[in-house]
């Protein structure tokens, strides 16, 4: 079974499509939606033939305010604005309830976010480093040690070699 979507997203990416000027294609609306060419198209006849609506108002972010957005929610409206022209992200906040400086906030934290996530990594992939190097330090430390015993044995087995069989070459 295919991935559900909310009719919020298939509103939406109808409207982007309706919306679409000559330069972008349906198929590539549908491309960075991540959905098929067949079914926005599919969806776009539903919304001509009134079979898909808006959902209840509780659910549309519009009656949300903007600190009630999920990520996700946050995620798609800087989706949606990333490449329109400022008028445009402004009808697009209107229509959602938002502001345009709310989406520059929620671009910054999430900037933010992922570089503290990046900082987190480097920490825990250096951690695991130094502990890696503690660890073959530890073993070369072995082996140095066992290799000059075994050197003290031949030193030591070549001189009672030689007090015993004196009359012996080395």
């Amino acid at each position: 079974m295919g991935k559900r979507h909310t009719t919020t997203f298939k509103l939406h990416a109808v409207e982007k499509a309706q919306r679409r000027g000559s330069d972008q294609s349906i198929a590539e609306i549908a491309e960075h939606h991540h959905i098929g060419y067949s079914t926005l198209t599919r969806w776009m006849q539903e919304v001509k033939e009134g079979k898909l609506t808006e959902e209840s108002p509780e659910a549309s972010p519009k009656n949300k305010r903007p600190q009630q957005w999920t990520i996700e929610e946050k995620l798609q409206g800087l989706i949606d604005t990333e490449r329109l022209s400022e008028q445009d992200k402004s009808r697009y906040c209107r229509r959602h309830g938002i502001y345009v400086h709310q989406l520059e906030d929620w671009k910054k934290a999430l900037k933010d976010k992922q570089s503290n996530s990046n900082d987190s990594l480097l920490r825990n992939e250096i951690r695991e480093l130094k502990a890696q190097n503690k660890r073959l330090e530890k073993e070369l430390a072995r082996k140095e040690k066992a290799l000059a015993e075994a050197a003290a044995l031949i030193v030591l087995k070549k001189k009672a070699h030689a007090l015993l069989d004196p009359d012996a070459e080395d």
